[in-house]
Protein backbone atom coordinates (compact mmCIF):
# COMPACT_ATOMS: atom_id res chain seq x y z
CA UNK A 1 0.00 0.00 0.00
CA UNK A 2 2.76 2.42 1.08
CA UNK A 3 0.41 5.39 1.36
CA UNK A 4 -1.02 7.02 4.45
CA UNK A 5 -4.69 6.32 5.17
CA UNK A 6 -7.41 8.43 6.77
CA UNK A 7 -8.60 6.85 9.94
CA UNK A 8 -11.75 7.38 11.99
CA UNK A 9 -11.36 6.78 15.70
CA UNK A 10 -13.43 7.24 18.83
CA UNK A 11 -11.67 8.83 21.80
CA UNK A 12 -12.52 9.48 25.44
CA UNK A 13 -13.88 13.05 25.53
CA UNK A 14 -14.76 13.26 29.25
CA UNK A 15 -14.79 11.04 32.31
CA UNK A 16 -18.38 10.00 33.03
CA UNK A 17 -20.17 10.66 36.29
CA UNK A 18 -22.35 7.60 36.73
CA UNK A 19 -23.73 6.19 33.49
CA UNK A 20 -21.70 7.20 30.42
CA UNK A 21 -23.30 9.66 28.00
CA UNK A 22 -22.72 10.11 24.26
CA UNK A 23 -20.90 13.37 25.07
CA UNK A 24 -18.23 11.36 26.90
CA UNK A 25 -17.12 10.01 23.50
CA UNK A 26 -15.85 11.86 20.42
CA UNK A 27 -15.45 10.69 16.83
CA UNK A 28 -12.30 12.05 15.20
CA UNK A 29 -10.48 11.63 11.90
CA UNK A 30 -6.74 11.55 11.37
CA UNK A 31 -4.06 10.56 8.87
CA UNK A 32 -2.16 7.49 10.02
CA UNK A 33 1.61 7.39 9.55
CA UNK A 34 3.18 4.66 7.47
CA UNK A 35 4.02 1.42 9.29
CA UNK A 36 7.66 0.89 10.26
CA UNK A 37 9.78 -2.24 10.16
CA UNK A 38 8.21 -4.95 12.34
CA UNK A 39 4.77 -3.34 12.20
CA UNK A 40 1.57 -4.15 10.33
CA UNK A 41 -1.28 -1.97 9.16
CA UNK A 42 -4.64 -3.50 10.07
CA UNK A 43 -8.14 -2.84 8.77
CA UNK A 44 -10.41 -3.48 11.73
CA UNK A 45 -13.53 -5.37 10.67
CA UNK A 46 -15.20 -6.25 13.98
CA UNK A 47 -14.89 -4.61 17.40
CA UNK A 48 -15.65 -6.19 20.77
CA UNK A 49 -17.69 -4.27 23.36
CA UNK A 50 -17.10 -5.45 26.92
CA UNK A 51 -18.08 -4.30 30.43
CA UNK A 52 -14.44 -3.76 31.49
CA UNK A 53 -14.33 -0.73 29.17
CA UNK A 54 -16.40 1.24 31.68
CA UNK A 55 -13.63 0.90 34.25
CA UNK A 56 -11.05 2.23 31.81
CA UNK A 57 -13.03 5.49 31.61
CA UNK A 58 -12.38 6.23 35.30
CA UNK A 59 -9.25 7.88 36.63
CA UNK A 60 -8.91 5.64 39.70
CA UNK A 61 -6.63 2.67 40.15
CA UNK A 62 -7.76 -0.63 38.68
CA UNK A 63 -6.18 -3.73 37.17
CA UNK A 64 -5.48 -1.76 33.98
CA UNK A 65 -4.42 1.84 33.54
CA UNK A 66 -7.18 4.38 32.82
CA UNK A 67 -7.65 5.91 29.42
CA UNK A 68 -6.38 9.45 29.05
CA UNK A 69 -8.68 12.18 27.75
CA UNK A 70 -8.31 12.23 23.98
CA UNK A 71 -6.97 8.67 23.82
CA UNK A 72 -8.45 6.13 21.41
CA UNK A 73 -10.79 3.70 23.15
CA UNK A 74 -9.23 0.31 23.74
CA UNK A 75 -10.81 -2.88 22.51
CA UNK A 76 -10.17 -6.22 20.86
CA UNK A 77 -10.75 -6.37 17.12
CA UNK A 78 -10.94 -8.92 14.36
CA UNK A 79 -8.92 -7.38 11.56
CA UNK A 80 -7.29 -8.04 8.22
CA UNK A 81 -3.69 -7.21 7.42
CA UNK A 82 -3.49 -4.45 4.80
CA UNK A 83 0.27 -3.99 4.75
CA UNK A 84 2.97 -5.91 6.59
CA UNK A 85 6.58 -5.11 7.43
CA UNK A 86 6.77 -8.21 9.63
CA UNK A 87 7.86 -11.62 8.28
CA UNK A 88 5.05 -13.63 9.92
CA UNK A 89 2.12 -11.66 8.48
CA UNK A 90 0.89 -11.06 4.95
CA UNK A 91 -1.80 -8.85 3.43
CA UNK A 92 -5.19 -10.51 3.70
CA UNK A 93 -4.42 -12.46 6.88
CA UNK A 94 -7.24 -12.49 9.44
CA UNK A 95 -5.98 -11.74 12.95
CA UNK A 96 -7.16 -11.12 16.47
CA UNK A 97 -5.67 -7.84 17.67
CA UNK A 98 -6.09 -5.11 20.24
CA UNK A 99 -6.86 -2.61 17.52
CA UNK A 100 -9.17 -0.26 19.42
CA UNK A 101 -12.19 1.78 18.38
CA UNK A 102 -10.99 2.80 14.93
CA UNK A 103 -11.07 1.84 11.28
CA UNK A 104 -7.35 1.12 11.00
CA UNK A 105 -4.55 0.38 13.44
CA UNK A 106 -0.78 0.17 13.20
CA UNK A 107 0.54 -2.44 15.62
CA UNK A 108 3.72 -4.35 16.24
CA UNK A 109 3.56 -7.67 14.43
CA UNK A 110 4.77 -9.48 17.54
CA UNK A 111 1.80 -8.06 19.49
CA UNK A 112 -0.90 -9.66 17.35
CA UNK A 113 -2.78 -12.15 19.49
CA UNK A 114 -3.38 -14.94 17.00
CA UNK A 115 -4.10 -15.84 13.39
CA UNK A 116 -7.73 -16.64 12.54
CA UNK A 117 -9.02 -19.21 10.06
CA UNK A 118 -12.40 -18.17 8.58
CA UNK A 119 -12.84 -21.70 7.23
CA UNK A 120 -12.65 -23.30 10.69
CA UNK A 121 -14.97 -21.05 12.72
CA UNK A 122 -16.61 -17.66 12.17
CA UNK A 123 -13.96 -15.03 12.86
CA UNK A 124 -16.30 -13.12 15.19
CA UNK A 125 -16.11 -15.98 17.72
CA UNK A 126 -12.59 -14.74 18.53
CA UNK A 127 -14.22 -11.76 20.25
CA UNK A 128 -16.62 -13.88 22.30
CA UNK A 129 -16.94 -17.55 23.05
CA UNK A 130 -13.60 -18.40 21.39
CA UNK A 131 -11.82 -15.35 22.77
CA UNK A 132 -11.44 -13.35 25.98
CA UNK A 133 -15.01 -13.84 27.34
CA UNK A 134 -14.95 -17.56 26.66
CA UNK A 135 -11.49 -17.88 28.17
CA UNK A 136 -12.67 -15.93 31.24
CA UNK A 137 -15.38 -18.54 31.76
CA UNK A 138 -13.03 -21.45 31.07
CA UNK A 139 -10.20 -20.24 33.29
CA UNK A 140 -12.43 -19.13 36.17
CA UNK A 141 -14.09 -22.53 36.30
CA UNK A 142 -10.90 -24.50 35.74
CA UNK A 143 -8.86 -22.75 38.43
CA UNK A 144 -11.42 -21.51 40.98
CA UNK A 145 -14.95 -22.83 40.46
CA UNK A 146 -13.98 -26.45 39.76
CA UNK A 147 -17.54 -27.77 39.36
CA UNK A 148 -17.97 -31.46 40.15
CA UNK A 149 -20.63 -33.92 38.95
CA UNK A 150 -23.85 -33.42 40.87
CA UNK A 151 -22.94 -30.00 42.23
CA UNK A 152 -25.04 -26.88 41.60
CA UNK A 153 -23.64 -23.81 39.85
CA UNK A 154 -25.34 -20.42 39.57
CA UNK A 155 -24.33 -17.71 37.10
CA UNK A 156 -25.97 -14.39 36.28
CA UNK A 157 -26.02 -12.62 32.89
CA UNK A 158 -26.44 -16.15 31.59
CA UNK A 159 -27.34 -15.04 28.06
CA UNK A 160 -24.13 -13.02 27.79
CA UNK A 161 -20.83 -14.40 26.48
CA UNK A 162 -19.23 -15.22 29.84
CA UNK A 163 -22.32 -16.47 31.67
CA UNK A 164 -23.54 -18.57 28.75
CA UNK A 165 -20.17 -20.27 28.48
CA UNK A 166 -19.87 -20.81 32.23
CA UNK A 167 -23.14 -22.72 32.44
CA UNK A 168 -22.48 -24.86 29.39
CA UNK A 169 -18.99 -25.84 30.56
CA UNK A 170 -20.35 -26.65 34.02
CA UNK A 171 -22.88 -29.03 32.45
CA UNK A 172 -20.12 -30.67 30.42
CA UNK A 173 -18.51 -31.39 33.81
CA UNK A 174 -21.72 -32.99 35.10
CA UNK A 175 -22.90 -30.12 37.31
CA UNK A 176 -26.39 -28.60 37.42
CA UNK A 177 -26.43 -25.13 35.90
CA UNK A 178 -28.85 -22.42 37.04
CA UNK A 179 -28.76 -19.40 34.75
CA UNK A 180 -30.14 -15.98 35.63
CA UNK A 181 -31.08 -13.45 32.96
CA UNK A 182 -33.30 -10.41 32.48
CA UNK A 183 -36.56 -10.84 30.57
CA UNK A 184 -38.59 -13.71 29.12
CA UNK A 185 -36.72 -13.93 25.82
CA UNK A 186 -33.31 -14.24 27.48
CA UNK A 187 -34.60 -16.74 30.02
CA UNK A 188 -36.07 -18.89 27.23
CA UNK A 189 -32.77 -18.73 25.31
CA UNK A 190 -30.78 -19.83 28.36
CA UNK A 191 -33.14 -22.72 29.03
CA UNK A 192 -34.04 -23.89 25.53
CA UNK A 193 -31.05 -22.97 23.36
CA UNK A 194 -28.15 -23.16 25.81
CA UNK A 195 -29.52 -26.13 27.72
CA UNK A 196 -29.22 -24.89 31.29
CA UNK A 197 -31.08 -27.02 33.84
CA UNK A 198 -32.94 -23.99 35.20
CA UNK A 199 -33.30 -20.41 33.93
CA UNK A 200 -34.71 -17.61 36.11
CA UNK A 201 -35.63 -13.97 35.55
CA UNK A 202 -33.98 -11.67 38.07
CA UNK A 203 -36.72 -9.11 37.42
CA UNK A 204 -39.39 -11.37 38.93
CA UNK A 205 -40.69 -9.99 42.25
CA UNK A 206 -40.21 -13.39 43.90
CA UNK A 207 -36.82 -14.04 42.28
CA UNK A 208 -35.06 -14.94 45.56
CA UNK A 209 -37.75 -17.48 46.42
CA UNK A 210 -37.58 -19.04 42.94
CA UNK A 211 -33.83 -19.34 43.18
CA UNK A 212 -34.05 -21.05 46.57
CA UNK A 213 -36.61 -23.50 45.17
CA UNK A 214 -34.36 -24.23 42.18
CA UNK A 215 -31.41 -25.04 44.45
CA UNK A 216 -32.88 -27.22 47.22
CA UNK A 217 -29.46 -28.69 47.99
CA UNK A 218 -27.74 -25.30 48.05
CA UNK A 219 -25.18 -23.71 45.74
CA UNK A 220 -21.63 -25.03 45.34
CA UNK A 221 -20.29 -22.62 42.73
CA UNK A 222 -21.41 -19.03 42.17
CA UNK A 223 -19.68 -17.42 39.20
CA UNK A 224 -19.85 -13.72 40.01
CA UNK A 225 -19.94 -11.24 37.16
CA UNK A 226 -22.90 -9.03 38.12
CA UNK A 227 -23.34 -8.44 41.88
CA UNK A 228 -26.42 -6.57 43.09
CA UNK A 229 -29.64 -8.42 43.89
CA UNK A 230 -28.39 -11.67 42.39
CA UNK A 231 -25.57 -11.83 44.92
CA UNK A 232 -28.08 -10.99 47.67
CA UNK A 233 -30.22 -13.98 46.68
CA UNK A 234 -27.31 -16.41 46.31
CA UNK A 235 -25.48 -15.70 49.58
CA UNK A 236 -27.94 -17.51 51.91
CA UNK A 237 -27.85 -20.59 49.65
CA UNK A 238 -24.10 -21.14 49.59
CA UNK A 239 -22.96 -24.52 50.84
CA UNK A 240 -19.91 -25.17 52.98
CA UNK A 241 -16.74 -24.93 50.87
CA UNK A 242 -18.56 -23.19 48.00
CA UNK A 243 -16.32 -21.47 45.45
CA UNK A 244 -16.93 -17.98 44.09
CA UNK A 245 -14.84 -16.86 41.10
CA UNK A 246 -15.27 -13.07 40.81
CA UNK A 247 -14.64 -11.68 37.33
CA UNK A 248 -16.98 -8.65 37.32
CA UNK A 249 -19.61 -6.59 39.10
CA UNK A 250 -21.39 -4.97 36.17
CA UNK A 251 -24.42 -3.98 38.26
CA UNK A 252 -22.20 -1.47 40.08
CA UNK A 253 -19.96 -0.10 37.30
CA UNK A 254 -22.00 3.07 36.78
CA UNK A 255 -22.41 3.91 40.47
CA UNK A 256 -20.88 7.21 41.49
CA UNK A 257 -21.05 6.46 45.24
CA UNK A 258 -21.45 3.53 47.59
CA UNK A 259 -24.89 1.87 47.58
CA UNK A 260 -27.33 3.05 50.23
CA UNK A 261 -28.13 0.85 53.21
CA UNK A 262 -26.30 -0.77 56.10
CA UNK A 263 -22.71 -1.94 55.97
CA UNK A 264 -22.95 -5.57 54.90
CA UNK A 265 -19.26 -6.37 54.93
CA UNK A 266 -19.47 -8.07 58.35
CA UNK A 267 -22.27 -10.33 57.06
CA UNK A 268 -20.25 -11.31 54.00
CA UNK A 269 -17.06 -11.89 55.98
CA UNK A 270 -19.04 -13.94 58.48
CA UNK A 271 -20.31 -16.21 55.70
CA UNK A 272 -16.83 -16.57 54.26
CA UNK A 273 -15.62 -17.68 57.67
CA UNK A 274 -18.50 -19.88 58.83
CA UNK A 275 -19.10 -21.64 55.49
CA UNK A 276 -15.42 -21.95 54.55
CA UNK A 277 -15.98 -20.12 51.27
CA UNK A 278 -13.34 -19.56 48.62
CA UNK A 279 -13.78 -16.10 47.06
CA UNK A 280 -11.19 -15.09 44.48
CA UNK A 281 -11.14 -12.18 42.13
CA UNK A 282 -9.36 -12.80 38.86
CA UNK A 283 -8.56 -11.40 35.45
CA UNK A 284 -8.34 -13.90 32.63
CA UNK A 285 -4.67 -13.09 32.03
CA UNK A 286 -3.92 -14.48 35.52
CA UNK A 287 -4.28 -17.91 33.95
CA UNK A 288 -2.90 -17.22 30.49
CA UNK A 289 -0.92 -20.47 30.63
CA UNK A 290 -4.24 -22.26 30.05
CA UNK A 291 -4.87 -20.42 26.77
CA UNK A 292 -3.53 -23.11 24.39
CA UNK A 293 -5.59 -25.74 26.22
CA UNK A 294 -8.64 -23.47 25.99
CA UNK A 295 -8.19 -22.99 22.24
CA UNK A 296 -7.90 -26.72 21.69
CA UNK A 297 -10.78 -27.77 23.92
CA UNK A 298 -13.18 -24.94 23.11
CA UNK A 299 -12.48 -25.27 19.40
CA UNK A 300 -13.55 -28.88 19.56
CA UNK A 301 -16.69 -28.13 21.57
CA UNK A 302 -17.73 -25.44 19.09
CA UNK A 303 -17.16 -27.60 16.03
CA UNK A 304 -19.10 -30.45 17.66
CA UNK A 305 -21.97 -28.15 18.63
CA UNK A 306 -21.52 -28.85 22.35
CA UNK A 307 -21.11 -25.13 23.13
CA UNK A 308 -23.54 -22.64 21.63
CA UNK A 309 -23.33 -18.86 21.44
CA UNK A 310 -25.28 -15.82 20.32
CA UNK A 311 -24.01 -12.52 18.92
CA UNK A 312 -25.59 -9.08 19.17
CA UNK A 313 -24.37 -6.88 16.29
CA UNK A 314 -24.18 -3.08 16.28
CA UNK A 315 -23.63 -1.60 12.82
CA UNK A 316 -21.11 1.20 12.34
CA UNK A 317 -18.12 2.42 14.35
CA UNK A 318 -19.98 5.65 15.08
CA UNK A 319 -22.59 3.66 17.00
CA UNK A 320 -20.09 1.96 19.32
CA UNK A 321 -20.66 4.47 22.18
CA UNK A 322 -24.40 3.80 22.27
CA UNK A 323 -23.61 0.11 21.99
CA UNK A 324 -21.44 0.23 25.11
CA UNK A 325 -23.93 2.37 27.03
CA UNK A 326 -26.66 -0.16 26.23
CA UNK A 327 -24.41 -3.07 27.15
CA UNK A 328 -23.88 -1.60 30.62
CA UNK A 329 -27.67 -1.34 30.98
CA UNK A 330 -28.09 -4.99 30.03
CA UNK A 331 -29.69 -4.27 26.65
CA UNK A 332 -27.49 -6.74 24.79
CA UNK A 333 -28.70 -10.24 23.95
CA UNK A 334 -25.55 -12.30 23.54
CA UNK A 335 -22.03 -11.13 22.83
CA UNK A 336 -22.15 -7.49 21.66
CA UNK A 337 -19.86 -6.70 18.74
CA UNK A 338 -19.61 -3.82 16.28
CA UNK A 339 -19.50 -4.34 12.53
CA UNK A 340 -17.13 -1.53 11.54
CA UNK A 341 -17.96 0.30 8.32
CA UNK A 342 -16.31 3.03 6.28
Amino acid sequence: MSTAVRNRRIVLAARPQGEPKPADFRLESEILPLPRKGQVLLRNRWLSLDPYMRGRMNAGRSYARPLEIGETFVGATVAQVVESLHPEWSPGDWVLAFGGWQDYAIVEGDALQRRLDPEALPVTTALGVYGMPGFTAYAGLHEIGKPKPGETLVVAAASGPVGATVGQIARLHGARAIGIAGGEAKVAHVRDELGFDVALDHRAPDFAERLAAAAPDGVDVYFENVGGKVLDAVLPLLNDFARIPVCGLVAHYNEAELPAGPDRVPQLMGLILSRHLTVRGFIQTDFIGLYPEFLREMGGWLREGRIRYREDVVDGLENAPEGLIGLLRGDNFGKRIVRIED
